[in-house]
Parts: C-alpha cells; sequence; structure tokens
C-alpha cells in the first residue's frame, strides 16, 4: 500500500501554505491524484517533486527552469536529461552569483572609500573647532 498525505500534511512538511501547494498544481509542476471527493492525495512522487521545486526556489532558479527540470525526469526516468539540465542551470547560476559577489565586494570597496573620506572630512571640521 502506497503512503499518501493531504494537503495539510504536505503543507505542514514543507513550512508553506495550502495555497502555495495548490499554485504549484496550477502551474504544471505537480499532479497529485484526488478522491471521488476532489481531496489532492500526495505520494512520496509529489513530496519528492516539491522537495526539487523548494530546493530550486532557495537557489534562485526560476519557476520555469524548475518546471523543465521536474518534467525532465518524467520525460527520462533514468535521470540524466534532468541530470544534465540541472548542470547547466547550475552553471549558469554560479555564474550569477559570482558576477554579483564580485559587484557587492566593488561596492563595499566604495563604501569604505567614502566612509574614510568622510571621516577624515570631520576630523578636520572638529580640528578647525579647537
Amino acid at each position: 500500500m502506497v503512503k499518501t498525505y493531504s494537503i495539510a500534511e504536505v503543507a505542514d512538511r514543507f513550512g508553506v501554505s495550502h495555497r502555495t501547494i495548490r499554485y504549484y498544481e496550477e502551474v504544471g509542476l505537480i499532479h497529485p491524484e484526488r478522491t471521488a471527493t476532489g481531496q489532492r492525495i500526495f505520494t512520496r512522487k509529489e513530496l519528492t517533486q516539491l522537495q526539487l521545486i523548494f530546493r530550486g526556489k532557495k537557489y534562485g532558479f526560476k519557476l520555469d527552469e524548475i518546471k523543465e527540470m521536474v518534467l525532465l525526469f518524467e520525460e527520462d526516468p533514468t535521470g540524466r536529461e534532468q541530470l544534465k539540465r540541472t548542470i547547466e542551470y547550475g552553471e549558469e547560476k554560479i555564474a550569477e552569483v559570482t558576477k554579483r559577489m564580485n559587484e557587492l565586494a566593488q561596492l563595499k570597496k566604495e563604501m569604505e572609500m567614502f566612509l574614510d573620506t568622510f571621516r577624515n572630512e570631520l576630523t578636520k571640521l572638529e580640528e578647525e573647532v579647537k
């Protein structure tokens, strides 16, 4: 017998709202089965997909990129194509992060330079008052 979970259990497990889970279903990222009364039934498959979605979001991937990676696994159960695409996206994301880190380091350097200039100005002004 396959273990199933309700939307409330899934939302609690991931610390998100029911609405978030429903949204991911609406955009086609997950496809939970439904009971005769329309209640969503989540299996280990959907939990794994949601884990991938939340990990992708944490690392700054766009939903369409995440969707492509999730759907690739359904097309190729070996996981090869999903891994190839994930590596490509990952390398792009690392390049973006590296670029942003360099920009922030430059910004920090400029701010430190201005602060040193302002401190020197203040010291001169305070000496003039004495």
